[in-house]
């Protein structure tokens, strides 16, 4: 493939993406000479603006000048404001293209079948307070349990801390001290039930406080967690007092699944002698429920059985060009083999609304979407911000300079397929295809609630680089650029910087992704996030505090 130094993503842009450092003075185009020096990532004028112009990129506006524009000049924040086109309910029918899924057609992964039909792609075992009144307990049972039963890791941080202790006892000085190295690698101890991948211990600082709203969405999203295809059976503290009842909990399972049958064990404070006795019960009832939850094997699953999550974050310039479209050409094989896709962060769909109310398989849906949108941005505006003060300064720093400009990028993870359904968070996911769920844009939040959801595997771009991962679901991390996943090996799984060099193309790279989510949702390939025991868990919190 040839190797362009900068791209108008769509032919009707009226800027370009710089795909390396670009000197003053280079021609990128005939007639289009640059006037400066334009850093990789970043964009530049396509044509001579004057103030008050529409920027356009991927197809869409993207952002208004703000003064006069040379062609060839950087655009920055300085002389671009947010800005995107209105948007109303479906107005045109969108003809979808299968992607040719020929190669996947009888390809199954290993996963654990549960007996409501769902597959899951791990088998965990979960701790959960339904008030942060129970944080504490909930770390006397994680120290309890980890370690006895196998599921922590040799810390290779507390003897290097040893290390430098017994250096110092010993009579060395700083420079000594600074000397010193840690060689020590992290290993995982063998389980005690080898079928259970983890124990998992979902802390949040919600339950009591809030709205009787954010209790019900809490305990919904609880909910998802235990009612979750990759999820055994779960462990649940509860004080008693709370606004979180342990009754709110037990009608959203039901909602989820009326014939529940997994192990739950309830242990309320209030209702034991004293902290020991209650601990002492969980601990044994949990060890008991583990027993039966190790008796389930991996068996192989239909492809169809995948519920996919796409997330992005610490993203950049590259984010809508390499690993964001790789993504949705996966998310698009897996809705052509009747899988399901998640797509959230709601404030990143801003300025593509049309585009996305236009997919969606009906009016009402449509018009679902677009009410949830505006009434969230209505929100954000009632606090003094809005969607458009969206991207963080990594984003700026890195070439998106305005809000629809990263949306018009992150959408591209949900690849082309039409939308069959709207979700507002927490509802969980009923349909295979692609549906949409309102999340915020945070990272945590987002991955929390996709899980939540019901997606059993996560995809996660970044192009500045991110630890993330969800205590249940495996989350996969693609880089952008090759230049990062060098950089931090430890936290990228899967690199696209080969699109940006001109070496691979989108479609080769979506079924390379496809085959490495196969192996995940097999267990035989384990992502970083795993390995590095990376659980980040955080509810999204809408209401005020009472």
């Amino acid at each position: 493939m040839h190797h362009k130094i900068a791209i108008r993503v769509d032919p009707e842009d009226n800027v370009l993406v710089a795909l390396t450092d670009i000197k003053c003075s280079t021609e990128i185009e005939p007639g289009l000479i640059t006037k400066e020096l334009i850093p990789a990532k970043q964009k530049l004028a396509g044509r001579d603006f004057n103030d008050g112009d529409d920027i356009t990129m991927y197809g869409v506006v993207v952002g208004s000048t703000k003064k006069t524009i040379r062609s060839g000049e950087l655009i920055s924040t300085e002389n671009v404001a947010h800005k995107s086109s209105p948007y109303e309910g479906k107005n045109v029918e969108i003809n979808w293209h299968l992607p040719d899924i020929s190669k996947y057609s009888d390809e199954t992964f290993n996963g654990y079948h549960r007996s409501d039909g769902k597959v899951g792609t791990a088998n965990h075992w979960i701790f959960v307070p339904l008030v942060f009144c129970e944080s504490r307990n909930l770390e006397m049972l994680k120290s309890a349990l980890r370690k006895t039963l196998g599921y922590s890791f040799d810390d290779p941080y507390t003897s290097f801390a040893q290390d430098l202790k017994k250096s110092y006892k010993d009579g060395s000085d700083e420079k000594n001290l600074r000397a010193l190295k840690s060689d020590k690698i992290t290993k995982q101890q063998k389980p005690l039930f080898e079928n259970i991948d983890g124990l998992k211990f979902l802390d949040h600082g919600l339950g009591c406080g809030g709205t009787r709203e954010d209790a019900q969405t809490l305990c919904g999203l609880i909910a998802g967690y235990i009612n979750h295809p990759n999820v055994a059976g779960a462990t649940v503290l509860s004080l008693g007092c709370q606004n979180a009842q342990v009754s709110l909990l037990e009608e959203e399972i039901h909602s989820r699944s009326p014939q529940f049958d997994k192990p739950l064990l309830i242990f309320e404070q209030q209702k034991f002698a004293s902290e020991r006795e209650m601990l002492n019960s969980a601990i044994k009832e949990t060890f008991i429920g583990m027993i039966s939850a190790n008796q389930i094997n991996r068996k192989p699953a239909a492809l169809s059985n995948i519920c996919l999550g796409v997330e992005c974050g610490g993203s950049d310039g590259f984010s809508g060009i390499s690993a964001n479209p790789t993504i949705g050409q996966c998310a698009d094989l897996i809705v052509g083999l009747e899988g399901s896709v998640i797509l959230s962060e709601f404030p990143e769909l801003c300025g593509v609304e049309q585009d996305l109310c236009n997919r969606c398989i009906d009016k009402e849906t449509a018009y679902k979407f677009a009410s949830l949108m505006k009434a969230y941005n209505a929100r954000a505006e009632a606090h003094g911000s809005g969607f458009k003060d969206n991207p963080s300064p990594g984003n700026i720093k890195d070439g998106l300079i305005t809000d629809a400009i990263k949306s018009a990028g992150a959408a591209k993870k949900g690849g082309t397929s039409p939308i069959i359904e709207v979700l507002d968070y927490p509802q969980p996911v009923v349909k295979k295809g692609l549906s949409l769920l309102c999340t915020p844009g945070g990272d945590v939040e987002s991955t929390t609630a996709m899980a939540g959801s019901g997606a059993n595997l996560m995809v996660f771009s970044t192009g500045l680089g991110t630890p993330t991962g969800n205590p249940i679901t495996p989350t996969i991390k693609i880089s952008t650029n090759s230049e990062l996943a060098e950089r931090l090996p430890d936290l990228i799984d899967f690199d696209t910087g080969s699109i940006i060099r001109g070496e691979s193309s989108i479609e080769e790279l979506g079924n390379n992704l496809l085959d490495l989510l196969i192996e995940t949702a097999s267990g035989t390939y384990k992502p970083k996030a795993v390995i590095l025991g990376q659980d980040d868990f955080l509810p999204w919190k809408r209401g005020v505090s009472l």
